[in-house]
């Protein structure tokens, strides 16, 4: 229920900071080559907003197996070496991500000490900076929803795009829990 709700919130936000990324842009767009004028704001707020995507999409990527990786070796393993080698995988991604958040959570918090102010957006870096942990606690959940996954039996390691099935098919379905398995 929890992850369903994460899930939701994580898709509304990457369509909205899609969406906003792309009206901004055009505006962008539209005003520098029409009217010879720009917005002095538009650039930092596209940035900024490109890597709230990126660091919603990590996440998301785990979620529906949409990350590329070279699992040859892995898949012609016996089930139980598979899940094991997954659950490596899984422990190391978790470990860099705590690291990552660990990080993350000091750089915002000597940012916010500092009361810095973004280049040309009336904000708090801070608070523009905040998606760095959020983003990395997001991505640890999702590791760590594969690895229960794999603990339980419900899959067989840690799952990555499937490039072949894609090519064939032409993209994921997903079979209604987001976890993007393709074709039944």
């Amino acid at each position: 229920m929890l992850a369903r709700a994460i899930g939701r919130a994580e898709e509304g936000f990457i369509a909205l900071l899609l969406a906003a990324m792309t009206c901004l842009t055009f505006t962008q767009v539209v005003l520098r080559y029409v009217f010879n004028s720009s917005l002095i704001w538009a650039l930092e707020t596209i940035t900024y907003m490109f890597a709230w995507l990126i660091l919603f999409g990590i996440s998301y990527g785990v979620r529906v197996h949409g990350h590329i990786g070279v699992d040859l070796l892995v898949k012609a393993l016996p089930l139980a070496a598979r899940r094991a080698a997954g659950l490596l995988a899984i422990a190391l991604c978790v470990l860099y991500a705590g690291i990552m958040l660990y990080g993350a959570w000091g750089y915002v918090g000597r940012i916010r000490m500092l009361g810095a102010l973004a280049e040309d957006i009336p904000v708090q870096r801070w608070i523009l900076a905040s998606i760095l942990p959020v983003g990395f606690a997001l991505l640890a959940f999702r590791l760590l929803e594969q690895g229960w996954a794999i603990l339980q039996g419900r899959a067989a390691g840690f799952e990555l795009a499937d490039e072949a099935r894609v090519t064939l098919h032409g993209h994921l379905e997903d079979d209604g829990a987001g976890r993007g398995e393709g074709p039944k």
